[in-house]
């Protein structure tokens, strides 16, 4: 089955998931469930996937996941002291992008993608605010395989926190001021967990 089959845009308006200072939205069946996961084992085949590691006092250690860049022409992005040289869109990526943009009236230049091998991968407590993501990001978060719960923590209200659940075929878009108010996180989990693999559009730049 083609990818273009297996997209599907929901377009009513949904609630802000966070109670303030964000705009967060959740469209759970973004993509149809028919065929979906023949896209999860696509991209873990033909995605480019690398183990990144990073410094912690003076000690080298890897990412609890696999990454991969892509992007249009040359957009190199840095986090947490990794430098990502782009790898071109495949014509999967670019239809999930494409879906993506419609719903959320934005172009999107690149996208990071993490591949949660189990319960054990995970990613720490973050905002998406490096300088080349602009003041306020739109990013568009695509979910595919197992649902992982994906928590919210306010920066300076500390009893303010979210939890949600991003299943197969969900599409998180957040914008606004979120990223300058709140932290965002994929936890580690004790229970027996399949793989996901989640793509994050953004626009970046220089």
């Amino acid at each position: 089955m083609s990818i273009d089959n297996q997209l599907n845009i929901f377009n009513s308006p949904h609630q802000n998931l966070l109670p303030f200072d964000s705009e967060v939205l959740l469209y759970p069946n973004f993509y149809q469930e028919d065929g979906i996961y023949d896209i999860f084992e696509q991209l873990k085949n033909t995605i480019l996937w690398k183990q990144d590691a990073m410094k912690i006092y003076g000690k080298t250690v890897n990412f609890p996941r696999l990454t991969s860049w892509y992007a249009d022409g040359d957009q190199e992005y840095t986090y947490s002291g990794v430098v990502n040289t782009p790898n071109p869109f495949t014509p999967s990526l670019i239809k999930i992008k494409q879906a993506a943009e419609a719903q959320c009236g934005k172009q999107f230049n690149s996208a990071l993608l993490n591949y949660y091998r189990d319960g054990g991968d995970s990613m720490g407590w973050h905002s998406d605010d490096e300088k080349e993501l602009s003041g306020n990001p739109v990013i568009a978060s695509a979910s595919f395989g197992a649902t992982r719960t994906f928590q919210f923590k306010h920066k300076t209200q500390k009893n303010a926190k979210v939890s949600v659940a991003l299943n197969n075929g969900s599409l998180l878009i957040m914008q606004g001021a979120t990223q300058h108010h709140w932290l965002h996180q994929v936890p580690k989990t004790a229970k027996e967990m399949g793989a996901r693999i989640n793509i994050t559009f953004r626009d970046i730049r220089y």
